[in-house]
């Protein structure tokens, strides 16, 4: 049984805690009121994983993406409720063939009084893709005309299909029709950087004495694994509007602690860092501030295909067979998590959702029979079991999924042991395909299926962590994109989805929820499927402390 937390902390009369400049009391009876010092304006936030960095060039997880989009704005931006909106550019039209769009800039500045200008996207959307950059995310951006071979180094950037028309019209040429480009434009990798301050101040540019930013907030203080400072920038565009004057990010890797900390009122937000073994608890304690809802995002086991043995069909179908997914989110996730034998949620908008693995709906008993005869044709059993590492990020929930997956595979005949990093770390090493079978996750960039499965495709290096290679699977997803009638792209991206399925290039093993603690004094927060709620939409409702 989980410890039932209470709602009261055990602090002697009069002690007091400042935390990211808001003052919080506690009174004699040790429950905690937030008082508006100073800090009614200041929004503390519990973020997950600490950032690798800044750059949204360089950036990979979602943590750093929760900064990173406050402090910069793309050509589009996000909603209060996620939806694409118009950011950077205040309007764009498409050309008759649907391949070249042309966005209007509307009238902004750098938080250091410098104009945005096309020049500033051209020069960002050259630098991503410049191999030199080794940005991961680049291959997001491929549908880009030229894109693929200037990432590969095969065409100067200059060769790039994105021009500057004047100061302020910025053009983009496709090589297809993307019907996701409004929120393909909100994506971290696309968001513009000043070519002035980088040029001039090199891997130093985001320090906070340098750094220049066209968002509603700008950095101020980075105290590594303690807390992200960003204070709000006058100068952006809409300042007026943005309510909130302060926000302090804090890395929140455990999150028993994290839970203790939002319960203390040292957060406002908990994003992402909910134990899971205390979500039952929370739906009955806390019903008002736990929010559940249902996410884009697939939790998943990574193969390392170049791996021996993992190369071999019949041990990744073993392995995954042996997977039962509906006690997985029964009995450890209990967030309402859905069992996954597909890799596209559920919900994505005009797709059929039809891909599944073959033995969907076949009992456990025979799965795991069947799994343990797959070992054995592939030369494991009893005097020679399988051994292998499976590497997770040290959070709460991959240590708690991978205790189970561990006995799940034991039961087939597998010997597995645990290798816990840091979240960085943890996807440094998918990256470097420096692992055999790692825990893995990825949640929707655009609320589109290639957003998933261009992560197979054999060019998307740094993205196609197992190595994965199907000439089928590369050609469907080719068709896809030149096929301008919806439900026959849909259908040639649901054959690809099938394929890589059949290919056991993964396991999937559940589809998420949102998991937010968000306060009662937090105005304005909506739950939504790409789980993305920018400060500049948010209030604070600070109450005066009471006796």
């Amino acid at each position: 049984m989980p410890m039932k937390l209470s709602r009261r902390l055990l602090l002697g009369s009069g002690a007091v805690l400042a935390a990211g400049g808001s003052v919080y009391a506690f009174q004699g009876g040790g429950r905690m009121q937030r008082r508006a010092v100073a800090g009614a304006g200041t929004f503390n936030r519990g973020n997950g994983a600490e950032p690798d960095t800044l750059d949204p060039h360089l950036a990979t997880g979602d943590w750093e993406n929760n900064i990173i989009g406050d402090m910069f704005i793309g050509l589009m931006t996000e909603g209060a409720d996620g939806t694409p909106i118009p950011g950077a550019a205040e309007r764009f039209s498409a050309s008759a063939n649907g391949l070249t769009y042309t966005f209007r800039l509307r009238d902004h500045l750098w938080s250091d009084g410098r104009p945005v200008t096309a020049a500033d996207f051209v020069y960002s959307f050259r630098r991503v893709l410049n191999p030199k950059t080794a940005a991961q995310y680049a291959s997001i951006l491929y549908p880009i005309l030229n894109a693929r071979a200037v990432n590969a180094g095969e065409l100067p950037p200059e060769k790039l299909g994105v021009r500057a028309l004047d100061a302020r019209t910025l053009e983009i040429t496709f090589h297809f029709q993307v019907p996701y480009v409004a929120q393909l434009l909100t994506h971290y990798s696309t968001f513009p950087v000043p070519r002035h301050v980088v040029e001039q101040h090199g891997a130093d540019w985001l320090r906070p004495e340098n750094i220049a930013v066209n968002g509603p907030y700008i950095l101020k203080d980075w105290i590594a694994n303690d807390h992200i400072h960003l204070a709000r920038n006058p100068r952006f565009y809409d300042s007026a509007k943005v309510a909130i004057e302060n926000v302090y990010f804090f890395p929140t890797q455990d999150s028993s602690a994290a839970l203790k900390r939002f319960r203390g009122g040292e957060f406002d937000v908990l994003s992402a860092s909910i134990p899971p073994q205390q979500t039952l608890w929370l739906k009955r304690e806390i019903p008002d501030e736990l929010r559940l809802f249902p996410y884009m995002l697939t939790q998943y086991v990574v193969f390392n295909l170049d791996r021996p043995p993992f190369g071999n069909l019949a041990v990744r179908t073993a392995l995954s067979m042996a997977i039962d997914r509906e006690t997985i989110v029964n009995k450890v996730t209990r967030g309402g998590e859905g069992p996954a034998y597909s890799f596209v949620p559920p919900g994505m908008p005009g797709y059929p959702g039809k891909a599944h693995l073959a033995f969907e709906g076949v009992p456990m008993s025979v799965r795991r029979e069947r799994a343990r005869a797959l070992l054995k044709e592939a030369g494991y059993g009893p005097h020679r079991p399988l051994q292998f590492n499976y590497e997770i990020q040290s959070t709460t929930e991959a240590r708690l999924v991978a205790v189970v997956l561990q006995e799940m595979w034991r039961e087939i005949g597998a010997e597995v042991q645990i290798v816990q990093s840091e979240s960085q770390v943890h996807y440094d090493l998918l990256m470097r395909r420096d692992f055999e079978v790692a825990w893995a996750g990825w949640s929707a960039d655009y609320l589109d299926p290639k957003d998933f499965l261009f992560t197979l495709v054999s060019t998307s290096t740094s993205m196609n962590n197992g190595d994965y290679h199907s000439h089928v699977f590369d050609a469907l997803m080719s068709d896809s994109d030149i096929e301008h009638d919806p439900r026959l792209r849909a259908q040639l991206l649901e054959d690809a989805e099938q394929r890589m399925l059949d290919d056991m290039a993964l396991a999937p093993v559940y589809f998420g929820v949102t998991r937010n603690l968000v306060s009662t004094d937090v105005r304005n927060w909506i739950s939504n499927k790409v789980n993305i709620n920018r400060t500049r939409w948010l209030r604070l409702n600070r109450g005066p402390a009471t006796a």
